[in-house]
């Protein structure tokens, strides 16, 4: 398959397992070129019309994302934007269509207690900022010192007032915090498949075989640390953006069999965003038929493949 021919052989192979032939084919096309640059408005510091007729003044091609009015894709180089005062200001900021799914689905609210288990270097974070207007509460979490460099200065380049910085292992956050969030945000380091780019070696060069069953065991346990940091009646949303099923649907298999009646998982669906429900088997494993109400985003020319699940909290898990 000459589109692909710079992938790994191993992981296209997996791709035939997981999907239908045409999807399959639809998905490395997708990979076999960079993807169009995504963008996002900041309300906090600036209106949406200002912010619009700043950018109309570059002369730059944008075109609105029909599920999210404050989202863009630019049709064309991104320089200009880059070198614009409207970036240099925090006035919009640059980020994945896909990601902004996650913080659309966790659905953040004025006043609320947010959990960002694994926040750098922020985009999630700036991005649930704005929707909450700077008003409650945001502990943005990391374990990398590096990361959190990043995380510091997207915070204060988006004008974000609301958000405490922590510096500890995810998978203990529900000791120091039990059962006190309204909402968290598990975004686990993951193979990040899904943004691989066949033109790009260093996209998926680390990548192994054996990397998302490796990754898989530390993102349970951060993600059953979130669950039992949120109170009871809450909701957490887990995400990555990978195509592996040890790192999506196993893993919130694996927290539906621990949790049992403490959780539930609610239906993710978005109308116009290429998608697949959740799978609830693969070969010759039989996964909790509730997973087909998660979803697994395609890979386009403008999504980078993507993994949500929102779980809602019916019973306390201390």
């Amino acid at each position: 398959m000459s589109r692909s021919h710079s992938l790994p052989q191993t992981f296209t192979d997996r791709l035939s397992t997981i999907y239908p032939h045409d999807i399959q084919e639809t998905i490395l096309s997708c990979l076999a070129s960079p993807r169009k640059t995504s963008f996002r408005l900041n309300r906090l510091l600036g209106k949406r019309e200002e912010i619009l007729n700043q950018i109309a003044g570059l002369g730059l091609k944008i075109q609105e994302v029909n599920w999210y009015s404050d989202a863009f894709v630019i049709d064309g180089d991104k320089k200009l934007l880059l070198d614009s005062d409207i970036y240099k200001h925090g006035q919009i900021y640059l980020q994945s269509l896909s990601s902004m799914l996650a913080v659309l689905v966790l659905d953040p609210q004025e006043n609320d207690y947010i959990l960002d288990i694994a926040a750098a270097p922020g985009s999630k974070t700036t991005m649930m900022a704005s929707f909450m207007n700077n008003t409650g509460t945001i502990i943005a979490n990391d374990v990398s010192p590096k990361r959190l460099h990043k995380l510091k200065l997207n915070l204060h380049s988006q004008g974000v007032t609301n958000t405490n910085i922590l510096h500890i292992p995810g998978e203990r956050i529900w000791q120091k915090y039990p059962e006190v969030f309204d909402k968290a945000l598990v975004d686990v380091p993951c193979s990040m498949e899904g943004r691989f780019v066949a033109s790009d070696p260093k996209t998926y060069e680390d990548w192994t075989p054996k990397k998302g069953k490796i990754l898989s065991s530390k993102q349970k346990h951060i993600l059953r640390s979130a669950v039992s940091s949120v109170k009871v009646g809450g909701t957490i949303v887990y995400t990555t953006c990978t195509l592996s099923l040890e790192e999506n649907e196993m893993v919130i298999d694996w927290l539906l069999k621990r949790e049992g009646n403490s959780i539930e998982l609610e239906e993710v669906q978005f109308e116009d965003v290429d998608s697949l429900p959740g799978l609830t088997s693969y070969k010759n494993k039989t996964f909790h038929p509730d997973l087909s109400k998660t979803l697994r985003i395609l890979p386009t020319e403008t999504m980078e493949g993507f993994y949500i699940a929102k779980i809602k909290k019916l019973e306390s898990t201390i």
